[in-house]
């Protein structure tokens, strides 16, 4: 019979860019994860900066080589989306690029404010201010605003919040809109609930903003659900939005900005296929076409990569603690870590990620579910996105494996630090740099969760 190595490779070709097997055990990136376990156990998070900041000049490279391929008059603005990690070790590896931010949440602010007194950003930087807001939010970007934060754009989500700024700021500030978009055929709404109704955009800046003396106007956003993907729907939800810039522009001359929003895909299998840089050059020239079609300047273009940003910078490793045949054809490993705790994407939205042994790439292989240590009936993994099966090696030796590309949202939606399901301490956390001498520098960023920090905060220790 094939080992699992050789099955891997004539199922989706192996080894691919970032994974690599020596002496039968995995590499991340040239990084040894057998070696990380023996150092720290398991369960174990981990984060290789690096992938981070390689991210982002891939996607900013796309952008200009298309701004140049299609000659558009207009810029382009990486954003980096905060809500997908708001941790401080990505925030300073993705600000090391030339990136401004974009926020969703009233804490989003004081990160920023934070970052900007350790000299890490300057108060210049673009903040994109989205999302419905509550009071704190929004006069935490006032306070801002009046402390000298010079680029800091509230996009209105409602009319009404409006209403607040003209009523605390007394100094000129810009203003984006965002446009409620319509949903996908298939969702249970037809119109996203975030934003103001497309018919009533022009309307509105007509009677409020137009004849304001400290406001403009420069920034128009929507973002599409379905993220950007080469489908006709995308295509006709692209085309409108650019139209009502269009349209927009001839009336307020001080439109200059259209933010995309985000969705940039994010490798999530090994079978993962998507021509990045074609994607990026068609949505460049299509804008480019629209604006010609209505005799509008193009506009500079603005994203707000999150997933894509840190996805694949990130891991989870697991050790196997016991094997179990619950009847003829059911094989369970049952893992040291849960996946509603520690990956609650897959447990409540069916998300998939790549999953792969650690060690004994040269046994046999064969089909088995995975058991997380909860006593949920919901904690398990069985299924490939690639796949309706879960494959891994055929042993009786200690095996470990691990999920990958883990790095957006997972941690914050874990409640980093909180108490889980069943009172599983969230593991430990290991950041990953690399050193001028391509050697690794490992940080202990957190300790696996203790008994007297749960009890702590469910009342006991008070």
């Amino acid at each position: 019979m094939q080992s699992y190595k050789e099955f891997l490779d004539l199922s989706v070709g192996f080894p691919q860019e970032g994974f690599e097997v020596i002496d039968d055990e995995l590499y991340f990136h040239d990084l040894n994860l057998m070696e990380l376990i023996e150092t720290y156990g398991t369960p174990l998070r981990f984060t290789y900066l690096p992938i981070i900041s390689k991210k982002i000049q891939q996607a900013k490279l796309w952008f200009q080589r298309a701004i140049v391929n299609n000659n558009y008059r207009g810029n382009y603005t990486y954003c980096y989306c905060t809500k997908s990690s708001h941790f401080r070790h990505i925030l300073e590896e993705a600000l090391k690029n030339d990136i401004h931010l974009e926020t969703s949440s009233a804490f989003d602010m004081p990160i920023i404010d934070t970052l900007e007194k350790k000299g890490i950003v300057q108060k210049d930087i673009m903040v994109i201010c989205n999302g419905f807001k509550r009071d704190q939010y929004k006069q935490y970007i006032v306070d801002m605003i009046h402390d000298g934060f010079t680029n800091i754009i509230p996009v209105l989500d409602n009319k009404e919040e409006f209403y607040f700024y003209d009523d605390e700021l007394d100094t000129g500030c810009n203003l984006g809109i965002r446009i409620a978009s319509e949903e996908q055929p298939d969702s249970q709404f037809y119109t996203s609930r975030l934003g103001i109704r497309m018919e009533d955009v022009i309307d509105f800046y007509h009677s409020r903003i137009e004849s304001h003396p400290n406001f403009k106007v420069k920034l128009l956003h929507f973002f599409i659900n379905s993220g950007i993907s080469d489908t006709q729907y995308y295509w006709n939800e692209l085309e409108k939005y650019v139209t009502l810039y269009c349209k927009f522009k001839k009336v307020n001359p001080d439109l200059t900005h259209l933010d995309i929003g985000g969705g940039m895909p994010f490798k999530n299998s090994l079978t993962f296929d998507f021509d990045y840089e074609y994607m990026v050059n068609e949505i460049v020239k299509r804008i480019k076409e629209i604006c010609a079609e209505h005799g509008v300047h193009e506009p500079d273009i603005i994203t707000e990569f999150g997933k894509y940003t840190v996805s694949e910078a990130s891991g989870i490793l697991y050790k196997v603690l016991g094997r179990k045949l619950q009847n003829d054809r059911e094989k369970w490993l049952m893992l040291d870590g849960s996946f509603i705790t520690n990956l609650p994407d897959v447990w409540a939205l069916n998300q998939r990620y790549i999953l792969l042994p650690i060690n004994n790439w040269d046994a046999e292989y064969e089909r088995v579910n995975l058991g997380g240590i909860t006593c949920d009936g919901q904690d398990y993994y069985n299924q490939e996105a690639h796949m309706s099966n879960v494959f891994m090696p055929k042993t009786r030796k200690v095996q470990f494996l691990g999920f990958f590309h883990t790095g957006a949202y997972q941690d914050v939606l874990s409640g980093y630090g909180g108490v889980h399901h069943c009172l599983l301490p969230t593991p430990k956390h290991i950041l990953i740099r690399k050193n001028r001498d391509e050697t690794f520098n490992y940080e202990v960023f957190g300790e696996e969760q203790n008994s007297k920090q749960v009890l702590k905060l469910l009342g006991y220790n008070s």
